[in-house]
């Protein structure tokens, strides 16, 4: 009788044993995910600060005031008023004259070389482009906030430590101390960088932006978009409401699914051997990159749109048929109107992953040293990731600076494409 009693008791016990072993592990799992998610915060965060602590500053310029004598000596000798006389003037002369004007004890060659580098060497064609567009310039005397030498915009803002010896830094004494001098004349300043943003690429840091830059990918994801998104939507339609069941199909659906895949610079190698090799399209232009980004969108566009065409109920097809509807006219009518939010959510995630593609592009040779803007879709251009990427590789650290601030551009326009998309699904998305 007492075996009989023990019995339950014993099981009982038993039970409530595994089931405290199992609470335990399903809390140790839980803490697991707690601190996964705790570390991948962590991480991104550091990678957050660490990316706009390095690039913030470059949103921002040091500025120089110079008086500035447009002598008709130097700059028209003749007296002939030709402009391109004019365009051809020692503009730096008159640069090196103002400087002079302003510290009138420096003297020697070597100085003068030093004193004159203190200012951009994109400053003399800011001047050149103020007399070409107001000849009446010539002969007077005007006042300038012009950009300085990417050292001496460090300097300015701290990233160079003066207290080093003067062989382990590029800025030598005698210039600390005439920026010190112009510091304290009130004639250097920060100013909002808006050549960062409304110039092409550079060999002078102070001189670079990211127009040239963000053009050429605003035009490859025009031809991107364009390409990818109507053919991606009829092949989805194609595929989940009309294809027949049989092995070629399944044979296509599993390509598809290999496609989306597949390494991104094997779209590149194909670009080139076929868009430039074969067909002889201008290399370098956003035309073949948004051929290039197409190509590799596209089965991303296919997945997404047959996922949301599945996901509409068949209830909706069934009654348009009831209703008299034809098969075109239930898909067109009923059935993509309803999908669209899918749809175009997977467009604008495959535009953000193509926005960010740069090994492509290489291939195709849209990583040139590119000055100016295009204006069309076929001139010669990069891309706001390539523009990265040459960046980083240069050894002046403004232009580290400036990888970092373009690395905030790109993340940014990545974000709001993201959470277009991700708006999108929740403001218009039917749920069954």
């Amino acid at each position: 009788m007492s075996n009989a009693c023990k019995k339950p008791e014993e099981t009982r016990a038993l039970v409530m044993a595994g089931l405290g072993k199992r609470r335990r592990a399903e809390r140790r799992f839980q803490i697991y995910g707690i601190l996964g998610v705790v570390t991948g915060l962590m991480f991104l965060g550091y990678f957050f600060a660490t990316i706009i602590s390095d690039g913030y500053s470059a949103f921002a310029q040091t500025h120089m005031e110079l008086e500035v004598y447009f002598d008709p000596e130097v700059i028209d000798p003749s007296g002939t008023k030709d402009p391109e006389v004019w365009a051809k003037a020692n503009y730096a002369k008159l640069l090196l004259a103002s400087l002079e004007a302003d510290f009138p004890e420096v003297s020697g060659r070597g100085d003068k070389k030093a004193l004159r580098n203190m200012v951009s060497g994109g400053a003399p064609y800011i001047l050149q482009d103020k007399l070409m567009a107001d000849p009446k310039l010539l002969g007077t005397r005007q006042t300038y906030w012009l950009p300085a030498d990417d050292e001496v915009d460090m300097f300015f803002k701290g990233n160079v430590d003066r207290d080093l010896d003067e062989d382990r830094r590029r800025f030598k004494d005698n210039q600390i101390g005439w920026i010190d001098t112009l510091d304290q004349r009130g004639k250097l300043r920060l100013q909002f960088n808006r050549t960062f943003f409304s110039a092409g690429d550079s060999r002078d840091p102070e001189m670079a932006g990211i127009l040239g830059a963000i053009k050429g990918s605003f035009f490859m994801l025009l031809i991107t978009i364009a390409i990818s998104f109507p053919l991606g939507v009829a092949a989805a339609i194609f595929l989940e409401e009309f294809a027949p069941r049989n092995r070629w199909i399944d044979l296509l659906e599993v390509n598809i699914n290999n496609l989306a895949a597949v390494p991104s610079i094997i779209y590149g190698l194909l670009g080139l051997s076929v868009f430039i090799n074969f067909m002889g399209l201008p290399r370098s232009a956003p035309l073949i990159g948004g051929l290039v980004l197409a190509l590799m969108t596209l089965p991303v566009i296919i997945i997404a749109g047959r996922s949301a065409i599945r996901a509409v109920p068949p209830s909706i097809r069934e009654a348009a048929l009831g209703l008299g509807a034809s098969d075109v006219q239930s898909v067109f009518h009923h059935v993509l109107p309803l999908a669209m939010p899918g749809l175009m959510t997977g467009a604008i995630i495959g535009m953000a992953r193509a926005l960010g593609e740069t090994a492509p592009l290489l291939m195709i040779g849209m990583v040139a040293f590119i000055v100016e803007v295009p204006g069309t879709p076929f001139d010669p251009a990069t891309a706001l990731p390539v523009q990265i990427y040459l960046w980083a590789d240069s050894p002046e650290r403004a232009f580290v600076e400036r990888t970092a601030a373009a690395i905030i551009v790109l993340l940014s326009f990545l974000l709001i494409m993201n959470g277009l998309a991700v708006w999108l699904r929740q403001r218009y998305e039917r749920r069954w």
